[in-house]
């Protein structure tokens, strides 16, 4: 299924109407895998100017009634980021969040308690240690798509690269070969590289480590 026709943006927590341009990475493991943890580094890039700019890592569930996110936001002219669940089904309020800056790095990190029963996000402002977590009741989803996403609505991709690193992602089962198979690129809309992956398993856990994830330009 394409993301672009199920996927519940960002965008649309905000109430507007209008159609997004899209880039995207993902992964997906095997059928009847789930996520359950996504963690990483976000540099921050350049913000040229006020507008809807959406940069996110997220996790969408099998369902594709939404999506859990880190989001990147440029609407004000700064940056701002935040996490949440977007958008309903269930409905939950947006999670807290801070001002970033370029060339500044966040942390990210995403991960299902060990009742099953909540996701807890972390973001970490790496120059000052500014912290903030929330936890999101998300124990009826099933997250089978780990994304980078760059969204953007009436703007263009003129920040430059977007770029990740210390990726760790982590699935239930035994089966790899998800981190080591290619992530799909979205209509082959971005130039992206991916460096320094790694992928093992102990017991029922498959834990995928890239040191760098950067989508680059548009293609």
């Amino acid at each position: 299924m394409l993301l672009i026709t199920l996927l519940v943006s960002f965008f649309a927590f905000t109430g507007h109407v209008s159609a997004a341009t899209w880039y995207f990475l993902r992964y997906v493991p095997k059928s009847g895998q789930k996520f359950t943890s996504f963690s990483g580094d976000m540099t921050i890039p350049p913000l040229p100017k006020a507008g809807v700019y959406y940069l996110w890592p997220g996790l969408q569930p099998t369902d594709n009634t939404g999506v859990y996110q880190n989001v990147l936001d440029g609407r004000s002219g700064t940056w701002w980021i935040g996490s949440g669940w977007c958008c309903s089904n269930p409905n939950l309020p947006w999670g807290s969040g801070f001002n970033t800056y370029a060339n500044e790095k966040v942390t990210f990190n995403n991960k299902l308690d060990s009742s099953g029963s909540t996701w807890t996000s972390t973001l970490t402002r790496q120059s000052t240690g500014q912290k903030v977590t929330d936890s999101f009741p998300l124990a009826s989803k099933s997250f089978n798509q780990a994304i980078f996403a760059i969204e953007l609505t009436s703007v263009n991709w003129d920040f430059g690269p977007l770029a990740f690193s210390n990726v760790v992602i982590t699935s239930t089962g035994t089966d790899s070969s998800w981190c080591n198979t290619k992530p799909e690129n979205y209509n082959g809309a971005s130039v992206y590289s991916i460096t320094g992956l790694s992928a093992s398993v102990s017991g029922n856990t498959v834990t995928c480590k890239i040191e760098s994830v950067i989508l680059q330009r548009p293609a």
